[in-house]
């Protein structure tokens, strides 16, 4: 979806209340609102991880108890907290008055949430990784345990990766 289409459907959604503020407020109820739906999308992939560390530790200590936990398995644990934190604080695109790099306008913020929203398939992707890695050590099924915990790793990796880029959404370089 284009920014244009993500700015009008969240224009089309605002009551009459909005569209004053829209017009007095040069557009600010729009960014307010893409501002607080981009939110709510990132506190939901924060959810997830919350609940993909709790269903790693279990992993982990099932792991642990086996003798077949590596270093992987603790990294994991630390990679899932670090990109968790990162998901749940990150920047949501308000900039200060006399902010040096500029203000923030709705075509960024509809381009960020559409880039938030594209990234529901990585997190999703993890998430059905992790589930059938803990179905599989609740039932004793440790081969290739290790392999398995890297390539979790790399996804969970290959997401912050692509999360780190998400700044250059709201701030284009440009001269």
């Amino acid at each position: 979806m284009s920014e244009r289409e993500t700015i009008e459907k969240v224009k089309d959604r605002q009551g009459l209340l909005a569209k004053i503020q829209n017009i007095f407020g040069l557009g600010y109820a729009t960014r307010e609102d893409l501002r607080e739906i981009d939110k709510k999308l990132r506190d939901l992939y924060y959810a997830d991880f919350k609940s993909l560390r709790h269903k790693w530790e279990e992993i982990y200590l099932a792991a642990l108890n086996a003798g077949k936990a590596t270093d992987d398995f603790k990294k994991v644990i630390q990679i899932i907290d670090r990109v968790g934190e990162k998901v749940h604080r990150a920047d949501y695109g308000y900039a200060g008055l006399m902010d040096r790099k500029g203000s923030i306008r709705e075509t960024e913020l509809a381009r960020v949430l559409n880039y938030d929203k594209a990234l529901s398939d990585e997190i999703q992707t993890i998430v059905k990784a992790v589930n059938e890695f803990y179905h599989e050590t609740q039932n004793g099924n440790w081969a290739d345990a290790a392999t398995k915990a890297r390539n979790i790793k790399s996804l969970i990796l290959g997401f912050e990766s692509k999360w780190d880029e998400r700044e250059k959404h709201f701030r284009p370089l440009g001269v």
